[in-house]
């Protein structure tokens, strides 16, 4: 694009849009194998239950680590030929894709882990920078739709990456014997592709989409100034989130009450579903066990489904209620459907729970961003959009650590009970946006 662009951003078609953000659908591939799968790949390899928390914590620790360095990196790169964002999602596409075809051929639990580790810094190099890619070209008006676009293709890798092992075995008769007394095939073979789908993905929006040049002639001057080395660096974000806008920190407040409600129902919902409605037990009644966890996931899936599907109808929302109470509404749905959880006896019932939870994850995985696009310096989207993920995180990190004694102490280890209280957080984030979150009205 000429270096001669003036600043103003224009509309763009439906299809540019979908190629900026069809590498989302990429990158969720990769984040949705490894959520499904690693508490298997752990016990495969010998990890006990009440190892596998700790062995976790490579996702929120290496997000809270990598996505603030990437966006302060990132805002001040210009390429000629891939731009400011787009050179972070190529390498972060190839080691991605690389970790992707390690992982399942990891020989011992601390291989599996530290190769996370990897895996989780290089997904979150390609990731955080997409957030701001959505805000650096879209104007305030269309940035609702860029990031419910994103939510579609999140909900779509999803539903596709969750069934996949499963049709690799039902369609094409992959075996699910285990490779070398360790991984079994299908999933093996299912992160392989999922490598292949990470890099093609990627590189088709960074070979479709184009990148706005730098309006401010002085930038290189402003980098180089700004630019200390690595302690400036990390001064930079230091003094970045001292001065967060007042917006900011009232959408961190509502992420900070979302997430945990999340982290519950990934935590305890398929193994609630298993123990009290299928009434299964992991060391006596197996079959039942595995019916429920089989249920749980299914339901699950179409959870992504219905992410995919409704977030083609977040703009409309947006357009006739406004984005907070959009989010607040969605949010509200969803906490309803993770309160039902714990009333449910007929286990069907739980695809209406889990669809209700979908709505709001199409709009978790959109509004507070668009929401807090128009908020931020053009200068600092990206160190921002990095720090924002603070507010998802650190609360992972928290119930990763704690939640384990609230559950014995005080839930006796009700893990439906767990879930139900993530839904009253969710409740409490929904009431929270209403109320303290201040939207600019748009012609």
């Amino acid at each position: 694009m000429s270096t001669a662009y003036t600043g103003l951003k224009p509309r763009l078609t439906f299809w540019q849009i979908w190629n900026m953000c069809f590498g989302f659908f990429g990158i969720q591939f990769g984040w949705s194998l490894q959520m499904g799968n690693m508490s298997a790949i752990y016990e495969f390899l010998g990890a006990k239950p009440e190892d596998i928390p700790g062995l976790w914590l490579a996702a929120p620790m290496t997000g809270l680590l990598v996505q603030p360095i990437i966006g302060y990196l990132s805002d001040r790169t210009w390429l000629p030929k891939l731009g400011r964002r787009r050179p972070y999602f190529l390498v972060g596409a190839i080691l991605s894709s690389i970790a992707l075809f390690v992982m399942p051929n990891s020989p011992t639990i601390w291989m599996a882990a530290g190769t996370l580790w990897i895996m989780d810094s290089c997904i979150n190099i390609s990731m955080e920078p997409f957030r701001a890619f959505v805000a650096d070209n879209l104007d305030e008006k269309q940035r609702p739709f860029g990031f419910a676009m994103q939510s579609m293709f999140i909900g779509l890798a999803s539903f596709i990456a969750g069934y996949l092992p499963q049709l690799l075995v039902k369609w094409f008769h992959i075996s699910r014997d285990k490779v070398n007394g360790s991984i079994p095939q299908n999933i093996m073979l299912s992160f392989y592709i999922g490598g292949a789908v990470f890099f093609i993905a990627v590189m088709y929006t960074i070979l479709t989409s184009k990148e706005y040049p730098p309006t401010d002639m002085d930038w290189k001057s402003k980098v180089k100034e700004s630019n200390k080395g690595f302690g400036g660096g990390i001064k930079e974000i230091f003094s970045s989130i001292a001065n967060m806008p007042v917006q900011m920190r009232r959408l961190a407040l509502v992420n900070f009450l979302t997430w945990p409600g999340l982290f519950l129902m990934w935590f305890y919902y398929s193994t609630g579903v298993a123990t009290q409605i299928f009434h299964g037990d992991a060391k006596t009644s197996s079959d039942l066990f595995t019916q429920g966890l089989e249920h749980a996931n299914t339901t699950s899936a179409i959870l992504n489904l219905v992410t995919f599907v409704f977030a083609f109808s977040l703009p409309f929302w947006v357009s006739k209620i406004g984005k907070k109470f959009t989010h607040s509404m969605c949010l509200t749905i969803g906490a309803i459907g993770l309160i039902s959880v714990y009333y449910v006896h007929e286990p069907s019932t739980l695809y209406i729970s889990m669809g209700m939870v979908g709505i709001a994850w199409a709009s978790i995985l959109a509004m507070p961003y668009s929401m807090l696009a128009g908020c931020i310096p053009e200068d600092k989207i990206g160190i921002y959009m990095g720090i924002f993920n603070f507010f998802i995180v650190l609360p992972e990190i928290i119930a990763s650590l704690f939640f384990g004694k609230i559950m014995v102490n005080f839930l006796h280890n009700d893990r439906l009970m767990a879930v139900q209280i993530g839904g009253f957080l969710l409740l409490a984030a929904a009431i929270v946006c209403a109320v303290i979150i201040k939207e600019k009205k748009i012609d």
